[in-house]
């Protein structure tokens, strides 16, 4: 089914920076919105309830899976994630662009529902740089680090079923190519087809 609005679809191996990437573009584009997550890992840092994610008990997780109520969801790094299918037609279907930042699993598990998804790759500019944000981020010990380097070859190796790929070595470079990933999906024939279908139809185009 078609619908108005887009969904960007964000993978990266851990570290790669795409949390900060997303952040990044929604601060400067209020047309797209965030997927919030379920997950039931705890929270880390500051993130709170409804915001970074949902945090959910493993029995509230296995009843939405029961109900058919996510689009995708996937084992990460020893805890569950999902994404709840009714909130992104929601908001597609209103005509907002969406952006999910999720793992490799997750992202082909989308597709599959959502033909439309455009696919966004992260990588890091080299297997030093990757270590070293895991590293400098303080939140694993050396043994997870390890497991997210392990997950890491496993996904990177995947990026070529993506739609494009950034390397983010420089933040401010691998933002603008973000940025323009959206903006040119918007102006796809197919996309403008389906948020201006009355201009479309006014001008007599199929």
């Amino acid at each position: 089914m078609d619908y108005p609005g887009n969904i960007f679809v964000v993978a990266a191996p851990s570290g790669a920076g795409k949390s900060s990437l997303v952040k990044a573009l929604m601060e400067l584009d209020t047309a797209v919105q965030p997927s919030v997550s379920h997950t039931t890992r705890p929270p880390r840092g500051q993130e709170k309830h409804g915001r970074e994610y949902f945090f959910t008990s493993p029995s509230e997780f296995d009843a939405m899976i029961a109900a058919d109520g996510f689009v995708e969801w996937a084992h990460v790094h020893g805890h569950r994630y999902g994404t709840s299918k009714k909130a992104i037609e929601e908001r597609i279907a209103q005509g907002a662009d969406v952006i999910l930042e999720i793992d490799f699993q997750g992202a082909i598990q989308i597709r599959k529902t959502f033909a439309n998804a455009v696919m966004i790759f992260i990588l890091p500019p080299s297997w030093e740089e990757l270590r070293s944000r895991l590293e400098r981020r303080g939140e694993d010990s050396a043994a997870v680090i390890e497991l997210r380097l392990k997950n890491a070859a496993e996904e990177m190796a995947r990026a070529g079923e993506f739609d494009f790929v950034i390397i983010n070595e420089l933040f401010e470079r691998a933002l603008f190519d973000l940025k323009a990933i959206v903006h040119a999906q918007r102006l796809r024939y197919s996309a403008q087809r389906r948020a201006r279908a009355d201009t479309f139809a006014a001008l007599n185009i199929p």
